[in-house]
């Protein structure tokens, strides 16, 4: 890299400038409070740690916040994108379609029920599954649709749900990014046929770890509640054999797991929700703020979002255009470490890694994708930051487009 040092431009802390700040930001952390504390104090010196009522109280709560019928809450997003799928029918021979710009997990939960991932193409404008190629992808062998809310924007519900009732698919909903979001005044948890959260730290709202699945289909609750521990039924009414010795009686039904979440956690989460909108509301100002600046520099591509969506935003992804920069965006992601704003990918294409090429997948599957993951890096974005850390993200970000413009 040549770059012509201007007089009238910082020096990035990279090359010996001084930083931005002094002490380190990352682009997530979870906002944990004395009353969230103090809901898993109560759970700690109470009779149950797990197997108790707060699941239930939380699955309540999810409904009564997403107008879903149903909600089953498990150990993490994969394990709901797991049930989800095997819930959807999903076996050897078939075939489910997904995004490569997501986690590995929206697509390793069709390789955990033995079927085939396939990889449809991004919008280049929303970063968000495109529909048109969903229907390119669909053949015989198809079973189900996992389309994910990318940085918390809700994908072309309509579109999508249309395309799978035309071909009798089912949608699931990787919503790991996106509780809170709303699509044409909709909660996202009520759309779908199966909608999967995620309740990682850096979500929008935390209980350690955590996930859940909800839906409207009584058949499919029963089902997910099944699946999720291990498939164990206690309940006499329900047993397949008989006649039963006493109460103690269960049996198991099919394969099931052990996907149970604690009451330790739900808890934490159900904490947490008193705080969704106060955190929401945060998250909506500062990628306002972020938009207002970063739309002047034509270096920065900001992310479109469809009309229907009334998103809240997990990431903020900044996406260069690396043709106008004299720098790579390994060097712009380090030099931003430097100056104490340390930001993160989301994601390499799924498609990219070891375990995919070996089951046959190669580069060059999803033109979009790639292209829009070239540039892309996550900034700081939760509800903790203060004004003068947003402003420093800031002044982060424009000290290096000046430094590397072209």
């Amino acid at each position: 890299m040549s770059v012509t040092q201007d007089s009238n431009h910082a020096l990035p802390a990279l090359l010996g400038g001084t930083p931005v700040r002094k002490e380190k930001i990352f682009y997530g952390r979870q906002w944990v409070t004395e009353e969230d504390v103090d809901a898993v104090a109560k759970v700690l010196t109470g009779p149950y740690l797990t197997c108790g009522p707060e699941v239930e109280k939380l699955e309540q709560k999810l409904c009564s916040m997403t107008g879903a019928k149903y909600a089953v809450a498990v150990t993490n997003c994969t394990s709901a994108l797991h049930l989800a799928s095997l819930t959807a029918g999903l076996e050897e021979g078939d075939e489910l379609i997904t995004t490569p710009l997501t986690f590995m997990a929206s697509a390793n939960c069709a390789l955990y029920c033995g079927a085939r991932p396939v990889f449809a193409d991004i919008d280049p404008d929303t970063y968000n599954i495109d529909p048109a190629s969903i229907e390119d992808h669909i053949t015989e062998r198809t079973k189900a649709v996992v389309a994910v809310d990318y940085t918390g924007q809700a994908v072309k519900l309509d579109e999508i749900r249309a395309i799978c009732e035309k071909h009798h698919l089912i949608l699931i909903e990787d919503a790991a990014h996106s509780i809170g979001t709303k699509y044409k005044g909709q909660p996202v948890g009520s759309i779908a046929d199966m909608t999967c959260f995620s309740f990682h730290p850096v979500k929008t709202v935390t209980a350690g770890e955590g996930g859940a699945i909800l839906t409207n289909n009584e058949e499919y609750y029963h089902k997910l509640k099944l699946l999720r521990s291990h498939a164990m039924e206690s309940r006499p009414e329900f047993q397949i054999d008989g006649p039963h010795e006493g109460p103690w009686v269960y049996e198991q039904q099919m394969l099931g797991f052990n996907y149970r979440m604690t009451d330790i956690q739900a808890a934490l989460l159900s904490s947490q929700l008193q705080k969704i909108d106060s955190f929401i509301a945060r998250r909506k100002e500062i990628v306002k703020r972020y938009n207002k600046v970063f739309s002047a520099y034509p270096e920065i591509i900001i992310q479109k979002e469809i009309p229907e969506s009334d998103t809240s935003r997990h990431l903020y992804i900044l996406r260069l255009d690396l043709d106008r920069l004299n720098c790579t965006r390994r060097e712009f992601f380090d030099a931003m470490s430097a100056e104490n704003v340390q930001c993160q990918i989301h994601y390499v294409p799924v498609y990219w890694f070891p375990h995919y090429q070996s089951l046959g997948f190669t580069k060059g599957l999803c033109p979009n994708a790639e292209k829009v993951y070239a540039g892309i890096m996550s900034i700081p974005l939760y509800p903790r930051l203060t004004d003068e850390d947003v402003e420093s993200v800031i002044t982060a970000v424009t000290k290096l487009i000046t430094y590397y413009r072209k």
